[in-house]
């Protein structure tokens, strides 16, 4: 039984040409870091006064948090609408964002410097600042997506009272992970909205908070289709494509509300006209909406494609694609950057991303291979809570 099976059985076979792919991105990725914490941020990235944020924030934190969203949705889905069938999806998509915010704070750490100094942003705080009000809520939910995911590590050695003790606050913890998560997620939007004359008029608006939130649900949902997707080949396991299906039949809804929004938007401020005439802007806005928005419901309005593992995938690398392209546009593309100072990023930045992301995956499938992270229906529940008193078994993921 899971719940019965000691640590010490763990074994770690021969690694395979993808594992050391991605070791190998992780070493080069901690080299690269050493550098920057040892010679500064300039030794190893092509950052300047006109782009003092560049790949780093717009790849590893706004992307990297909005493609977090699925632990947020999916705990919402199975316990405050109380959607119950959902629930063999929820721990790898609470592991995929638990891992996904603690590679945003790792990104971040290297971008800023002084890892041993984040504390003082708890300390000296700046009550007017948005990125106060992320920061907080970042750390909190990591800590939050911690306890949630903690007793799928907690059941292999059967230790009962913390158990216990994390079913009896799951229901709280949901609740106060999905407030801060949507705080943060809409925040980010928030950022921007101090920059009406360096944000380009196609992306800027008051409502740029909500836009954030709306599409961050759509890529949440979008992601649980992909890891599930991912995880069914590398594993060799069965695809809930019964439950994806529900899931990818959300999404036109969700992204018909963001393009409703968006194009209202534009239609009340009269931006209509700028969609078709504002030469490059143009052609990224309409790219980042027809990958984003108009082909994932294109797609995922027809029953054949949702109920298609092939489908499926393909819908949600469109909906993910177009997420990093609004987060990019927004950031770092339709931005007016002052100064004169071009911006390239350095290879040696993508060598942390990349190295960053490369960690992440080899956690999860540390994770999948040797802890109880998959429950297949029914069966798979009672599986993984047969060895525990009735007493002990955690509710939460």
């Amino acid at each position: 039984m899971i719940g019965r099976v000691s640590l010490s059985r763990i074994r770690i076979g021969r690694p395979g040409p993808v594992v050391l792919i991605l070791g190998t991105l992780v070493v080069i990725g901690v080299i690269v870091a050493l550098i920057r914490f040892a010679f500064g941020i300039g030794a190893i990235s092509n950052l300047n006064n006109s782009y003092p944020w560049g790949l780093w924030i717009s790849l590893d934190l706004l992307c990297g948090v909005a493609l977090g969203a699925g632990a947020f949705t999916m705990a919402a889905i199975v316990y405050i609408f109380n959607l119950k069938q959902f629930r063999p999806l929820l721990r790898p998509s609470i592991l995929t964002g638990f891992l996904g915010y603690v590679m945003v704070i790792i990104a971040l750490l290297v971008d800023l410097g002084r890892p041993e100094r984040i504390w003082h942003m708890i300390v000296y705080q700046n009550g007017h600042s948005v990125l106060l009000e992320i920061g907080l809520c970042v750390m909190l939910y990591t800590t939050v997506l911690a306890l949630e995911f903690l007793p799928v590590l907690l059941e292999r050695p059967n230790w009962e009272k913390p158990l216990r003790i994390l079913h009896g606050i799951t229901m709280p913890l949901v609740i106060l992970g999905v407030v801060l998560s949507t705080l943060h997620q809409s925040s980010l939007g928030s950022l921007y909205l101090i920059m009406p004359e360096k944000l380009h008029s196609l992306w800027y608006t008051p409502l740029l908070p909500l836009l954030f939130f709306i599409t961050a649900i759509g890529v949440g949902l979008g992601m649980i289709i992909f890891e599930s997707s991912l995880s069914s080949r590398a594993f060799k396991r069965g695809l809930e494509t019964h439950l994806l299906s529900q899931l990818a039949r959300a999404i036109p809804y969700v992204m018909g509300l963001y393009l409703l929004v968006r194009f209202g938007d534009l239609a009340v401020e009269g931006k209509l006209d700028l969609l078709f005439t504002s030469g490059v802007y143009s052609l990224l806005s309409w790219l980042e909406i027809t990958v984003g928005a108009i082909i994932p419901i294109v797609l995922f309005s027809q029953r054949s494609m949702r109920e298609s593992p092939r489908g499926l995938l393909i819908g949600s690398l469109f909906v993910i694609g177009g997420l990093m392209l609004n987060r990019f546009d927004v950031s770092l593309l339709a931005l007016n950057h002052l100064g004169g100072q071009p911006y390239t990023p350095n290879l040696m930045e993508f060598a942390i991303s990349f190295g960053i992301i490369a960690a992440g995956v080899l956690t999860f499938g540390f994770v999948a291979k040797y802890f109880p992270l998959f429950e297949s229906g029914e069966h798979g529940t009672k599986q993984a809570t047969e060895s525990l008193p009735s007493s002990a078994v955690p509710t939460t993921v």
